[in-house]
């Protein structure tokens, strides 16, 4: 059994948003404001959404029913044993799911290591620094404006600080889904958004040994 130990995370997502939270694992996450890109949309909050996707100036891909993500930069402490990644699975919003991204860390050291917090790591209930967008986990579901990803509630978690152990060479991977949060003006907004979090090796008790912060870079368009 994963050992977690009750208490509050701190760090792990974003500003909290008003109105009705809905329990999925993590602090409260939203955000009060537009973000990048929030600027421009028409009512539904896309861009090009009149029906005329190839008018879009390439932020609604044709076919689809949002923007498309890319990532242009990651980075981390390249001594630290767990070596972070992160990978484009879903390019584009579409009418059936949002984008969606796969986290991986992977024990390069010779000695088997526990990491925490479990959730933070890979970067579930993390928002972008300027809480326009959450990574939420990809086998949930979460109130969400139909055809638009734009959550129209707050998430809230437990508070729980969740480990995980990796033999040598061993990876753990996650999928997440980008979602926007409540309060932004565009259902995914376009733009550049920037994830950061802290990878932590700790005791079985889940007490931290070492740290290193890693984070990357998207791109909406």
């Amino acid at each position: 059994m994963t050992p977690t130990r009750r208490r509050y995370l701190r760090g792990v997502c974003g500003a909290s948003a008003g109105g009705l939270l809905a329990l999925a694992g993590c602090a409260s996450t939203g955000s009060d404001g537009g973000g990048p890109g929030s600027d421009g949309s028409d009512s539904d909050g896309l861009p090009g959404s009149d029906g005329n996707d190839t008018d879009a100036g390439g932020t609604r891909p044709e076919g689809t029913g949002g923007p498309g993500v890319s990532i242009v930069a990651t980075d981390g402490d390249a001594d630290f044993p767990v070596r972070p990644s992160v990978a484009v699975t879903r390019e584009a919003a579409t009418t059936d799911h949002p984008p969606q991204l796969r986290t991986t860390l992977t024990n390069a050291g010779d000695e088997r290591v526990r990491v925490g917090e479990g959730r933070a790591v890979h970067f579930e209930y993390v928002s972008d620094a300027d809480g326009a967008l959450v990574c939420l986990p990809g086998d949930g579901e979460y109130p969400a404006e139909p055809d638009c990803w734009r959550l129209t509630d707050a998430i809230a978690t437990t508070e729980e600080y969740r480990t995980f152990a990796l033999d040598p060479g061993e990876s753990s991977e996650r999928l997440v889904d980008l979602y926007a949060t409540p309060g932004e003006d565009a259902c995914l907004p376009v733009g550049e958004y920037r994830f950061e979090t802290t990878v932590s090796v700790v005791a079985d008790d889940a007490e931290p040994r070492s740290s290193a912060a890693w984070g990357f870079s998207v791109v909406l368009e």
